[in-house]
């Protein structure tokens, strides 16, 4: 067993060279010599439940350390919804799970120790239908439940922890320049080591039987998995390209897709929804991941050219109102939502877009009234709470501000991992005058982003001040305490 305080080091550690792998496997080939601990002879005992929580929380600190996540409220809750649908009706339905989405164009997916999923936003982008997407989750999904990884690591018996980061490192960078990375393992150690830990046909084969059990008791079509294996195979031979990286970590024959199809049959015919709100988040996310909003506008016009549902017109007419916004065309943004408001008066989506635009636009009180009927109806959404919170905060008043602090506030409660809402909540505390609680707010959006010590700075100066009363004094020096006990075990030397 490794000593508690070395887990915790090596947590650290094995956080950050998950993401930085790639760029350092051929100089660690080089020396051939790290100074980290050996896995021994069994992985799956090694991380506790707790402990697994912690690598969890610490990876998706660091990939926003790295800016590779996509945070959109609407798009995130979203696809967080569908894998805790998936998860609840899967053979482990009290395992915990974080799904997460990777704003890269790339068409991948990883699961993590700990129950971490990610989706590269290419993946979802490519795909037709919200089955397709559910049948890659359930898939991730599976592999965590099945432990799958747990078994690859125990099977590698002398492997050390530079053979699994060279695993995970490449997952997660691929979405970066891929010949580059896999030129560089290819010329190092590190290739054989990933060799030997990637999921074997068995393992990928019972995420499938597995997976497509789960997709079925939620409500969604199996044949999406078996469907957009397929897609991708026909997408990478018309382009002439080499395989998506998704089917490089997870290799797909025609008899593995005939299994799966043969195991679909056997299962209950499930109707498909129309994928309304689906088609809405996909439409936003590929609006908001487009750098020039002219080409998004090129993609959604040419699209509405083709025979579509009503469903994935709306979509499509929405992701156009966000890029006409995007590029300052702000009449034909109004125009578009109005059409689609005056068809679905109650679509989210569509209010919080139209309240965004009265903000770009300079009129802050038209979406502060649209937006505080829609907060006492909902108080609890986050997707709401953040428009209301930026609409009163543009008014530069300390008492709509003090009422953005309460709001946020109360999203805080729910949501204590979020950066960008600490953030959010700093700026509505110093209008409102609280200086304290805004600094603190400050020093957490660092922590959630990777930046420990820059939280501790924080929360230092914060504690030489005279003024503080105190409550705020045993907070301060509460948490910074925490921190400093984090970054200790992370700097200090290793143990037996």
């Amino acid at each position: 067993m490794i000593p508690v305080k070395r887990k915790h080091r090596f947590l650290k550690q094995f956080m950050v060279a998950v993401l930085i792998t790639a760029v350092s496997l051929s100089s660690i080939a080089q020396t051939g010599r790290v100074n980290l601990p050996e896995l021994g002879n069994s992985a799956s005992n090694m991380l506790s439940n707790s402990e697994e929580r912690e690598y969890a929380e610490g990876l998706i600190r660091q990939m926003r350390a790295y800016e590779l996540l996509n945070e959109d409220p609407l798009i995130n809750d979203f696809f967080s919804n569908m894998g805790y649908k998936l998860a609840a009706n899967s053979d482990q339905p009290g395992a915990a799970f974080t799904f997460v989405i990777l704003d890269q164009p790339v068409i991948n997916a990883f699961a993590a120790p700990g129950g971490v999923i990610a989706l590269y936003s290419g993946l979802i982008l490519l795909a037709e239908t919200q089955d397709e997407v559910a049948g890659v989750l359930s898939h991730e999904i599976a592999h965590i439940t099945q432990l799958h990884m747990y078994r690859a690591f125990e099977k590698a018996k002398t492997m050390n922890i530079i053979s699994m980061l060279a695993m995970l490192g490449l997952i997660l960078a691929s979405g970066g320049n891929g010949e580059v990375i896999q030129g560089a393992v290819m010329g190092s150690q590190a290739m054989a080591a990933q060799a030997q830990i990637n999921f074997t046909r068995h393992n990928e084969v019972e995420a499938d039987r597995v997976g497509i059990r789960t997709l079925s008791a939620a409500g969604y079509d199996p044949q999406g998995m078996a469907d957009f294996f397929e897609k991708m195979g026909q997408t990478s031979r018309s382009n002439g390209e080499g395989p998506p990286e998704f089917l490089r970590t997870h290799p797909v024959s025609v008899n593995r897709i005939a299994e799966a199809k043969s195991r679909i049959q056997n299962l209950p015919p499930v109707e498909a929804g129309d994928g309304r709100q689906f088609y809405i988040v996909q439409a936003r996310l590929r609006a908001l991941l487009e750098n020039d909003p002219k080409k998004a506008i090129e993609h959604f016009n040419n699209e509405l050219k083709k025979p579509l549902s009503d469903a994935r017109i709306n979509g499509n007419l929405y992701g156009l109102a966000i890029a006409s916004q995007r590029d300052a065309q702000f009449d034909e943004a109004e125009a578009i939502l109005s059409e689609l408001l005056e068809k679905q008066p109650s679509q989210l989506a569509f209010q919080l877009q139209m309240a965004n635009l009265h903000r770009k636009r300079g009129q802050p009180q038209q979406a502060i009234d649209s937006l505080a009927e829609l907060y006492h109806t909902f108080p609890g959404n986050q997707a709401i709470a953040v428009e209301y919170g930026k609409a009163l905060l543009e008014m530069s008043d300390p008492k709509l501000a003090e009422t953005a602090s309460e709001v946020l506030r109360h999203q805080l409660g729910r949501r204590k991992n979020d950066p960008a809402l600490y953030a959010l909540y700093a700026r509505a505390a110093n209008l409102a005058g609280d200086e304290v609680r805004s600094t603190e707010a400050i020093a957490e959006s660092y922590y959630q982003r990777g930046g420990t010590e820059e939280a501790i700075t924080q929360l230092e100066s914060l504690e030489r001040r005279s003024d503080l009363d105190y409550y705020q004094r045993a907070r301060v020096s509460a948490r910074l305490m925490e921190l400093r006990i984090e970054a200790g075990e992370s700097d200090s030397p290793s143990r037996s």
